[in-house]
């Protein structure tokens, strides 16, 4: 790509114990719309998540989690959600929810690849 373009992202969060507000950083879902790019990039530390809640369901999580990610990239058969197109997926996605999988806020950028752009957000805010 020679000229920059407009992406959003959000990052994915296991909040185990709602009530308490903490959480960990497991994901990052990037949309670039000029560069046709939905997906969610996924890394669980079952560490971090024990620490926060010894009782968590790990299993349950991952389930979830591979759910948000087919329903990003608009997998067939995973659900009525993953039709939409991609814009209406990825709000879907990052709407707010007080669940235990949430989103932090939309932020918005300026990428040459949004894959490229996608993978050092991930690097620098999940792993």
């Amino acid at each position: 790509m020679s000229e920059r373009t407009v992406y959003e992202y959000a990052i994915v969060r296991v909040v185990p114990r709602v009530e308490r507000e903490e959480f960990v950083n497991v994901g990052v879902a990037l949309y670039c719309r000029k560069q046709r790019y939905a997906h969610v990039k996924i890394h669980i530390d079952a560490s971090k998540c024990i620490a926060l809640d010894p009782a968590i369901d790990l299993d349950l999580i991952h389930r979830h989690l591979e759910s948000f990610v087919k329903i990003c990239a608009g997998e067939k058969g995973a659900g009525k959600i993953a039709e939409l197109d991609q814009t209406e997926r990825f709000r879907w996605l990052t709407a707010k929810r007080s669940t235990l999988i949430q989103c932090s806020v939309v932020h918005p950028g300026l990428c040459y690849s949004a894959e490229e752009t996608h993978r050092e957000l991930f690097d620098k805010l999940v792993l």
